[in-house]
């Protein structure tokens, strides 16, 4: 076969490979769907095909089903296999790092973001990527949806609480990192979290720091009846508007959601909530950093993808250190410092 051909067979299969993607990750959210990264956990050993085809509780017939699905989960490192008798001919199925994490009974557990992220609300507008591209005015979301995004959650009880158990799950995984963190809440002795939802990230740091009066600022309807406990208590409000005042706002997730017009605005309000003589405050924003030359490819592949979907979904958009600068100093910022601590996300240090 000449060189030509070579590479032609070559592309064809890359292609392939990006075409059927999508494949890989519905197969993930299968599995969460069916509860197996919990049977393998709750089994305690290796889980042979019969076994799990028990536990699942599934016709028989469908085992040849669950092989295939397993089979592709195991290639993309999901789960791994292992051999489980003497004759080294039996294999059965472990789990991988990558599976753990889906555990549904350990303390950081993501599946509640793969089965948010996977959800035909957020797949569907997908389809609609193009015509907005060439001028359908709707966004891709809408254009799905019918209704903005933040607009459809209200009228989506069933999506938004999937959506917010995604955003809890993801924001539990701070307990990783928050000790790690002594030198970023050294010296402060209150904290607002923007847009903190129901405080999971409020109450890890909370904990964590008992010296920290800690305040969690979102809409009035997201914090309604939220109990404030100790040093951690609950504020509804409008950030475009007035934010409390703190020694520290924190922003997680937040910005990256907005165009850079909005996120000038909001880091504005959190210039005037915070000290900027004498002990000067800070803001904290733990969200996503694009380095290109520096970031290992797969990295890359998620922080990029993580853009795609704010450019999709929202109006935001991922930044590079040279994006997030322009939207300091536009707000009235001085200096800032990032930290890369969180896996796709760096936490940034602001100051006025």
């Amino acid at each position: 076969m000449d060189q030509g051909a070579t590479e032609d067979f070559q592309a064809q299969a890359h292609l392939y490979k990006h075409i059927f993607n999508y494949i890989g990750s519905m197969s993930l959210k299968c599995a969460v769907q069916l509860g197996i990264p919990d049977i393998i956990h709750n089994h305690g050993e290796p889980i042979t095909l019969s076994e799990l085809v028990s536990a699942l509780h599934i016709d028989s017939t469908k085992a040849s089903c669950i092989y295939r699905l397993m089979r592709m989960l195991v290639h993309s490192g999901f789960f791994a296999t292992t051999k489980v008798d003497k004759d080294q001919e039996n294999e059965a199925y472990v789990l991988t790092p990558f599976s753990k994490i889906l555990v549904k009974d350990k303390i950081n557990c993501l599946s509640p973001f793969v089965m948010a992220m996977l959800s035909p609300v957020l797949m569907t507008p997908w389809q609609f990527l193009g015509d907005w591209i060439q001028g359908t005015r709707e966004r891709p979301f809408e254009s799905a949806n019918g209704k903005a995004f933040w607009d459809y959650m209200d009228q989506d009880p069933e999506f938004k609480t999937l959506f917010h158990d995604a955003m809890e799950s993801d924001s539990q995984m701070m307990n990783l990192v928050v000790k790690d963190c002594k030198p970023v809440f050294e010296g402060l002795s209150s904290l607002v979290d923007v847009g903190g939802g129901t405080g999971t990230i409020a109450r890890v740091i909370s904990e964590a720091y008992p010296q920290l009066k800690c305040t969690v600022f979102d809409l009035p309807h997201v914090v309604a009846n939220l109990p404030n406990s100790g040093n951690l208590n609950f504020v509804g409000g409008d950030l475009f508007l007035h934010i409390p005042a703190a020694d520290a706002i924190l922003m997680k997730l937040v910005l990256h959601a907005f165009g850079d017009e909005d996120c000038i605005k909001i880091l504005k309000r959190c210039r005037e909530a915070i000290p900027t003589e004498g002990a000067k405050g800070k803001v904290i924003i733990i969200d996503i950093v694009i380095n290109e030359k520096k970031d290992e490819h797969e990295v890359t592949e998620a922080k990029l993808s993580f853009d795609m979907l704010m450019m999709v979904v929202a109006t935001g958009r991922e930044r590079t250190e040279q994006d997030w600068e322009k939207i300091f100093l536009a707000a009235g910022f001085s200096d800032y410092k990032i930290t890369p601590l969180f896996g796709l996300r760096s936490l940034i240090e602001v100051y006025p």
